[in-house]
Formats: structure tokens, sequence, C-alpha cells
């Protein structure tokens, strides 16, 4: 086998860490994504009995977007294991209390059928901020792509490109602003 026949295989079998940011992007829609990494979809190598999966690293967990009225009108389910300990939380709730654990129902809910979800899921790493330790951002070695393009806020221009930019119109000088 030559040598460059030998790296192609040990990167087809090796774990890549990706990292997503979840900023401004609905957790269902990017549940389907990161499960096809999560899953090693994407590999040719996939089969599934096999753990072939890579590891993924979301960011920004805690500026999610859902839908419409999602945030009062979806609940969440979740049970003790005891007698009478299930519960019904809805989706605001349950984010102010842990801004990481949408995402984590999202994508366990997306891998439904998948007999290997509780392990798989172990290789998932949410960060409700920016913030990732330094060991885990060692390791990340490609980004996925975010579903929706996230724009960039009017106040965080410098001031210098604002005024730079090229005026459409001039007010009237005797124009009053309210």
């Amino acid at each position: 086998m030559s040598a460059a026949k030998r790296v192609q295989q040990w990167a087809t079998f090796a774990r890549t860490w990706h990292i997503f940011d979840c900023k401004w992007q609905d957790p269902y829609d990017s549940a389907n994504v990161i499960k096809k990494y999560l899953m090693g979809l994407h590999k040719p190598i996939y089969h599934p009995m096999n753990d072939s999966g890579d590891v993924v690293v979301c960011i920004n967990s805690k500026e999610i977007a859902l839908r419409g009225d999602e945030w009062r009108k979806r609940a969440y389910f979740h049970h003790t294991g005891y007698p009478g300990g299930a519960s019904w939380t809805l989706a605001w709730e349950l984010h102010n209390k842990d801004p990481t654990l949408i995402i984590k129902k999202a994508v366990y809910r997306s891998m439904k059928g998948n007999l290997q979800r509780r392990h798989t899921m172990q290789r998932l790493f949410i960060y409700p901020g920016e913030e990732v330790p330094h060991d885990v951002m060692q390791n990340v070695t490609n980004q996925i792509r975010q579903l929706r393009f996230v724009p960039t806020r009017l106040d965080h221009i410098p001031e210098e490109v604002t005024k730079t930019y090229p005026k459409v119109m001039d007010f009237p000088e005797d124009y009053v602003l309210k």
C-alpha cells in the first residue's frame, strides 16, 4: 500500500473534530446537520452498526432561534424514572434553566432509531457562549457551515466604516429628527 493510500485510509477512519455556531439557528434544522457528523453519515465507510462518527462542538447555544410562538408553545418532556416523576417544561423555561438543553434534546431526537445514540451523544460538546476550553479548541479542525445567514448588527459596525460608506441621499437642512 502506498503512503498516499495509507494516509487516505487513516483520514477516513480518524475522528475529526467539527465546530458549529448555533447563533440564530433553528435547533431542529441544525440537529439534522449535526447528526450527520456525529453518526458518520458523511463518510464513505458509514454503516449503522459501525461507530465511525466524529466529534462536534456547538457554541452560542444560548442564542438559538425558534420559529413563531415556539418559545411559548413548545413543551419538553422529562421523566426522572421514579413514580410520578413525569414533567413538561416550556421551551423558554428550559432555556433559562440550561441554555444547552434544547440543542441537546433536538440532536438526541433526530437520531431516533439509532441503537448507539447514547454513546454517540457523548461526542457532542455544547457551550452556551463562545468560551470553549483551550484543550477542546486545540482539536477542532473543521467548521460546519451555518444553515441561516447571521447579519452583522448595525451597532457592531465600526464608525469609520459607516462614515466611508456612500450616502444615498442627504437630508435637507430644515429637516427635524424626532
